[in-house]
């Protein structure tokens, strides 16, 4: 049975985000369109990465507000099924302890929403200028503006930065999201400034990423949660097969105990225990409040290929 379309969900980026079904309109059907607040100067980026001391990193909240959900328009338009491939099953939320490639390149988001230090989580994923990072819309533009002092720290694990601080120098997300903050299309990419010379994926490497693929597939999901039970100090996993969200969005969902701060953290398929190696195929975006024990995110169609597009020959 269908719910109403005014349905309480929470975006799991801290503080609680509720979502509220709109009547529908005519699809935006724009390019993604960069933001105008990130890092673009050197002089700016270095000014984010002083910013981001260990100290603000560990007080940041996690980024998960609570408020009405909007569904604007059709749902994401379908395409060619497209993968670039990547340079344990049924678990609900425990601590990743494998290693391999995911805990380098899944890491930490920080920026700064409404006056406040906030955090999320993202991924490196292979690109033509090796700088690209998926996340969710939510985690670069929230309540009609975009986050400021936005970093990325890939393989943040208790305080510590083991591979830097990456200052974004653009912010990307759907033009869907961009215009009516649409939960279909939760979709987002940064793209970091060198570091020290060195481009994000070549220094710690670089996921796939893949588009209008079948449902129903075994996915594993990682975070940074920092809300109760967790503190983002380490990287968590939930994996098993994921069913289609029978609510109020056209996304998938997955059994996952994930909490705020987790938002923008990716779904894999294909996903390598071994080798800690997969393919990109959505991120974490929201849970409903009655049913915590599942995160849901948004299905990778044509409009985030476009995000990624656009992102990966900025």
């Amino acid at each position: 049975m269908r719910l109403p379309r005014a349905t309480l969900v929470t975006l799991l980026a801290i503080p609680t985000l509720a979502l509220t079904a709109t009547p529908a309109s005519s699809a935006v059907k724009d390019d993604p369109a960069p933001s105008k607040s990130a890092a673009a100067s050197s002089s700016a980026q270095e000014r984010v990465r002083q910013f981001w001391t260990p100290e603000r990193m560990s007080s940041a909240r996690p980024m998960e507000i609570t408020r009405r959900a909007r569904v604007n328009g059709p749902v994401p338009e379908a395409g060619t099924p497209t993968v670039v491939e990547p340079l344990r099953a049924n678990s609900p939320g425990e601590p990743w302890t494998a290693g391999g490639a995911v805990a380098r390149t899944e890491g930490r988001v920080f920026f700064t929403y409404q006056g406040r230090t906030a955090s999320c989580s993202g991924n490196a994923v292979t690109s033509v200028n090796k700088s690209v990072v998926i996340t969710a819309g939510h985690c670069v533009k929230l309540d009609g503006a975009y986050h400021t002092n936005w970093a990325f720290v890939p393989g943040y694990n208790s305080g510590n930065a083991p591979y830097g601080t990456w200052a974004a120098t653009t912010l990307l997300t759907t033009p869907q999201w961009h215009a009516s903050e649409d939960i279909n299309y939760d979709v987002a990419a940064a793209v970091v400034a060198p570091l020290n010379g060195q481009r994000l994926t070549d220094v710690v490497g670089g996921q796939g990423i893949a588009f209008n693929q079948a449902r129903g597939q075994l996915m594993y999901a990682f975070g940074h949660p920092a809300a109760s039970p967790y503190d983002g100090s380490r990287l968590i996993y939930c994996s098993g097969t994921v069913i289609n969200d029978f609510l109020l969005s056209n996304g998938l969902g997955l059994r996952c105990n994930m909490t705020g701060g987790s938002s923008g953290g990716p779904w894999f398929l294909s996903f390598s225990e071994a080798t800690g190696t997969g393919i990109v195929n959505s991120v974490n975006s929201f849970k409903y409040n009655f049913l915590p024990s599942y995160m849901f995110g948004p299905y990778f169609g044509n409009d985030a290929q476009n995000v990624y597009n656009t992102a990966q020959n900025s």
